[in-house]
């Protein structure tokens, strides 16, 4: 007798994974806590966090937009100004650490600076260059704007059920002037770089543990139910400043997030890990979920993932099956681990 005799299919690689159509693969994510039809639902993160808010709308869930376009704007215009794509309009979310300022500042635990980035005749927000592509008309425009932003996270923090947050990178840009963190290197999107002011910093797995840490507590203080679910974006980086050959650079970010994601789903039960990352990087996907450039998941590869991610949603718990009894030689003799094979049920 042993604990692998009583073991469901979903555990073993041959028939999860190497043996079904890869898109008949399932099971693939049971969920920890259950979200109800009526939860209210916050997403945040990095550019493939937005597909999941479309997916929770989809499905009949409450996601939450906490910071609507104004009355007047259409469809084409709201998604210009990057209204819609997150619950609040931050723009992209990419590391632990800018989530955590945006909730330090929401929450009032510190100020945000107050600079803006002049642009030709306009002015943009250092911390969401993107959010406004043609810029506000003045400094206290931008800031003005800024404050809606900061009062729908709070909003959305204090109401929400569940967080599901995205991580994207572990680089970024440091200001050595005031400490923040920016969302893209300054001078790419927007601004000018200044490499006496600006330096790059790679997060290691304890500072991003540490960061998603803080971000979670301080949600917490203000929403003490608050449950978080933690996915890690399948998109490889665009480029690396390291130094480092961009295949590993990547390799380095995407294990170093998956391995704060799962850290954190260990300690917390009202932490959970939905696998988006493994849904298209697994192996046995090969490259079909990427397009002609290898980064960019195809229209096929979000809806793949969405499909789990809706599945997971209903899941129910099966009965236990009876196991085998005795086991017997495994046919790869130098790999012990390959006699768990005999185990599974098919």
């Amino acid at each position: 007798m042993n604990p692998y005799q009583y073991l469901p299919v979903r555990s073993f690689w041959r028939p999860a994974v190497a043996e079904p159509d890869p898109l008949d693969i399932d099971d693939v994510w049971r969920p920890k806590f259950a979200l109800g039809q009526d939860d209210p639902v916050v997403t945040a993160g990095s550019c493939f966090a937005a597909q999941i808010g479309r997916a929770l709308l989809d499905s009949g869930m409450n996601w939450l937009d906490a910071e609507p376009a104004p009355p007047g704007l259409t469809r084409e215009e709201r998604r210009y100004r990057n209204y819609g794509a997150f619950s609040f309009r931050t723009g992209n979310i990419y590391t632990p650490a800018v989530l955590r300022q945006w909730l330090s500042w929401a929450l009032g635990h510190t100020r945000p600076p107050q600079e803006a980035w002049p642009d030709r005749e306009r002015c943009v927000d250092p911390y969401r260059p993107a959010i406004e592509p043609d810029g506000f008309v003045s400094p206290a425009e931008m800031l003005l704007a800024r404050d809606v932003t900061l009062d729908a996270i709070r909003t959305a923090v204090m109401r929400a059920s569940c967080l599901v947050f995205t991580m994207g990178l572990t680089e970024a840009w440091r200001d050595t002037v005031d400490g923040t963190v920016h969302p893209t290197c300054p001078g790419t999107v927007r601004g000018t770089f200044d490499a006496s002011r600006y330096v790059l910093h790679n997060f290691t797995f304890a500072e991003a543990h540490r960061d998603m840490t803080e971000a979670i507590r301080m949600a917490r203080l203000v929403n003490p139910g608050l449950r978080i679910l933690l996915t890690v974006s399948p998109q490889p980086l665009t480029a690396t400043a390291t130094g480092a050959h961009a295949l590993a650079a990547n390799g380095y970010t995407k294990s170093v997030l998956r391995a704060v994601a799962g850290q954190l789903a260990l300690e917390d039960p009202d932490i959970d890990y939905f696998p988006s990352y493994e849904l298209i990087t697994g192996p046995v996907f090969g490259s079909r979920f990427f397009g002609p450039n290898h980064r960019t998941v195809t229209a096929e590869g979000v809806d793949f993932v969405m499909r789990h991610f809706v599945a997971g949603l209903h899941y129910r718990a099966p009965q236990v099956r009876p196991g085998h009894n005795a086991p017997a030689r495994s046919a790869d003799a130098a790999c012990e681990d390959a006699v768990l094979d005999y185990y599974s049920p098919r």
